[in-house]
């Protein structure tokens, strides 16, 4: 139904005129943003090229840029853009946040009145531990819609600065909480299926809202041992920044199709990535073939000038990052020094005109040019907070709450052999702490202590004034709890106060006396004790994992708004936990010997590594790692193929080559569709008493020999998430490329298969695949 055009009713019943027009003021209500641009009743506009919507966008792009003065694409170069009234066109705010929900902490989205909240998922580690793809996605999607809705009640923009896809190299690192763990294959799959539900599938281009994927790249440190973002100068080889740190960007760019990167604060090698040209324009533009913005991170040019002191003056700062492939600052840089740079002659008006071509662009899929709020119109407050939405919140938790131990199948509990609970912890009763950071507002909570309430009499204690847990008077109290209950549940760990962005960790252990706390606890329970842990990066409870009285232990990470009903709907088995640690969890002494300014994923000498894939020591728990109360078991259902012969005709070029001294060819010179397909089904069978969820991790370890400087233990190629119920079987099949599975990347940053046995890790099964040359 069109409110713009209500002649064909004037003739017929003046009842119907007045219904439309009721129906019109109705919706004009919810949609209480004015039109951006390209208002059809402005008669200055109308008639415009770039407002058409039939001519195609790259045409009316650069119509307007053709109406612009030099002083009008300036301050379009900025996040808050301005408006430009001759033309119609309105201001916008570009930064907006959705890393799990809409937020509030950029200045594009607002809350109150007819959009109180938005809903919470879990934080992004959580989500990532339920390693369940299409979830990610559905997120996305729900994220999305509310976005829209928000948009078009004037409280919220189209352009959101997320995912954060770093890797969690360091388990000290503040935002690790923001990312989807440590494996770049995982934090790949995770960008590629978010941004997805987010931009949403349209044709011809078009986008729902606009994802941006940050920070690029080699981000992930934030404020440690005296050094800061702001100064550090990250230090890598390139065969890490091509087989670890740029990977997940890659897939967000070619698979995802993001429409927006960012650039961190951080040098890489000396030079800042929002002025490095081989990173931004000849990387993420060229070799990856961005369709949209590179946007910097908030204030970064200016970092890299009156901080890092890379150029000498501020219009040289203006000229390196534009001319690098930086279309947005996000700060007022850009905005003043600009115009100096082109009167210096270190800039000329068509490098901004560039710069520019990506925002627009991007904007004009959004269809913020189009006179009408598009497709999505129709959303509006009753789209936001909805009881799908707080639902799937609810999912998004109980699939990522990994169990840790289960001494004695000591979990679920019975509501009826456990009348009495005993809810102890200083996050035993927390709202905000559980979801995270870059947060909005909840649409409400369930804290631990109302979820378990709901199954038994609660006996309530916090044992620790916070998570700092500086003394214990509470204790006694906390005790004294724990002997009258028929089960006690500890909820522990951290939270913005000990790790966040600009907030490092110093260590691994539970902060102040919150060890103290759980085995005075569990010494004095009369039933079981469940340690509970909240937190995003990981906490050496080795003490914990060997006592015999702590009968089970959950981490769940920041579960979101709905985190208490999950956690309480796992201990009592309402639902069966699935997920699976997206991060090795290390012990306290691994922090002594890895400094985290030393970005080095290799083992070397006594640097011992990082990440499950280089780092051979002891762990606390290993990547991967997750109970069930059912139990799974896996088989080859069909003989996969043992051997793969590489000859002439599986070779792209003349000039391509067998390295004899590597055993190895480039996957470069390979034609990777000459080569036969290797599919691997894998039998999965429930062999307990509940229906569950479980992941295959499919991982690869590469021959020993040959390559120099490898140095990988296996590394993950894909993962696949399977429903079982009791007593059944699930089949699933791994298609194995040889390319881009068995392919690995050498000390110059080249991408090689080996020659030799590649073994595949499933579960307990191997399957070796003997890769050798026919040439």
């Amino acid at each position: 139904m069109s409110c713009n055009n209500n002649k064909a009713f004037l003739v017929g019943n003046k009842v119907v005129v007045i219904l439309v027009f009721l129906l019109c003021l109705v919706h004009s209500s919810e949609s209480l943003r004015p039109l951006f641009a390209c208002d059809p009743a402005n008669g200055l506009t109308r008639t415009l090229r770039f407002c058409r919507v039939n001519v195609p966008i790259h045409v009316r792009v650069q119509d307007l840029i053709g109406r612009l003065t030099l002083q009008e694409k300036i301050r379009n170069l900025v996040n808050n853009a301005a408006a430009v009234p001759r033309l119609g066109i309105g201001g916008y705010e570009w930064w907006s946040e959705a890393l799990h929900g809409v937020s509030d902490v950029g200045p594009g989205a607002k809350f109150g009145g007819a959009f109180p909240g938005a809903t919470s998922f879990p934080q992004v580690i959580t989500t990532a531990a339920s390693f369940n793809q299409s979830l990610w996605e559905e997120i996305g999607r729900v994220v999305s819609d509310e976005a829209r809705a928000m948009y078009n009640g004037g409280v919220a923009g189209l352009t959101y600065w997320s995912p954060n896809v770093n890797i969690l190299r360091d388990p000290r690192w503040g935002r690790g909480q923001e990312t989807p763990g440590e494996d770049p294959i995982v934090a790949g799959k995770y960008a590629a299926s978010y941004v997805r539900g987010l931009q949403g599938t349209a044709a011809g281009n078009r986008l729902k809202v606009a994802a941006c994927c940050k920070h690029y790249t080699a981000y992930d440190l934030d404020n440690w041992n005296g050094v800061d973002r702001f100064h550090f100068n990250a230090k890598v080889t390139q065969q890490d920044l091509e087989d670890t740190y740029n990977v997940p960007f890659k897939s967000c760019v070619s698979e995802g199709k993001v429409a927006s990167v960012m650039c961190s604060y951080n040098q890489v090698n000396g030079k800042p990535t929002c002025a490095d040209e081989n990173l931004l324009k000849n990387t993420i533009r060229g070799q990856w073939r961005l369709n949209g913005y590179i946007v910097s991170d908030c204030d970064s040019v200016d970092v890299f000038f009156n901080q890092q002191h890379y150029t000498n003056s501020p219009e040289e700062a203006a000229a390196a990052s534009i001319k690098a492939g930086l279309d947005l600052d996000c700060g007022p840089f850009l905005a003043i020094f600009t115009e100096g740079a082109v009167k210096k002659g270190l800039l000329t008006e068509n490098d901004i005109n560039l710069a520019l071509a990506n925002t627009l662009t991007v904007q004009m899929r959004l269809g913020m040019f189009d006179g009408n709020l598009g497709p999505y119109a129709n959303l509006g407050p009753r789209d936001v907070c909805t009881p799908a939405h707080k639902h799937l919140a609810l999912e998004a938790a109980h699939q990522g709450i990994v169990l840790l131990k289960n001494s004695g199948r000591s979990l679920p509990l019975s509501p009826r052999r456990h009348r009495t609970v005993a809810v102890i912890g200083p996050n035993s009763d927390v709202t905000e702490t559980m979801i995270g950071n870059y947060a909005g507002k909840a649409c409400s909570y369930t804290t631990p202590l109302q979820g378990l309430s709901r199954y038994a009499r609660t006996l309530h204690q916090a044992g620790c004034a916070g998570v700092a847990c500086k003394g214990n008077q509470g204790f006694g109290a906390a005790e004294a709890a724990a002997r009258q209950a028929d089960a006690t549940v500890l909820v522990m760990g951290l939270d913005q106060s000990i790790e966040a962005e600009t907030r490092d960790r110093t260590g691994l252990l539970l902060p102040g006396f919150q060890q103290d706390l759980v085995t005075r606890v569990a010494q004095a329970s009369r039933g079981p004790v469940i340690l509970v842990l909240m937190s995003g990066g990981p906490i050496d409870v080795t003490f914990a994992k060997n006592d015999p009285r702590v009968a089970a232990i959950i981490w769940a990470g920041y579960p979101g708004q709905a985190g208490g009903a999950a956690i309480a709907n796992i201990i009592f088995g309402a639902a069966n936990p699935g997920g699976k640690l997206p991060m090795t969890w290390y012990p306290q002494d691994y922090v002594a010997k890895v400094p985290m300014t030393v970005m080095a994923m290799r083992a070397s000498g006594n640097y011992p590594g990082r990440t499950y894939r280089f780092y051979k020591g002891p762990v606390v728990f290993p990547f991967g790692f997750g109970l069930s109360y059912t139990t799974f078991t896996h088989s080859l259902a069909k003989s996969p193929l043992a051997q793969l012969s590489v000859s002439l005709s599986n070779l792209n070029s003349a000039n391509a080559i067998f390295n004899s001294s590597s055993h190895s060819i480039k996957v470069s010179h390979a034609n990777c569709n000459s080569f036969p397909k290797m599919p691997v089904h894998v039998e999965v069978s429930n062999t307990g008493e509940f229906d569950g969820t479980h992941t295959v991790f499919v991982f690869a370890e590469p021959p020993k020999n040959g390559i120099k400087g490898l140095g990988v233990n296996k590394q993950l190629i894909t993962f696949e998430k399977v429903h079982v119920t009791a007593g059944g079987k699930q089949t699933v099949q791994i298609d194995v490329d040889a390319c881009k599975h068995l392919g690995v990347v050498d000390e110059y940053g080249k991408r090689r298969i080996p020659m030799g046995e590649h073994k595949l890790h499933i579960g307990d099964l191997k399957h070796t695949i003997l890769v050798q040359p026919q040439l």
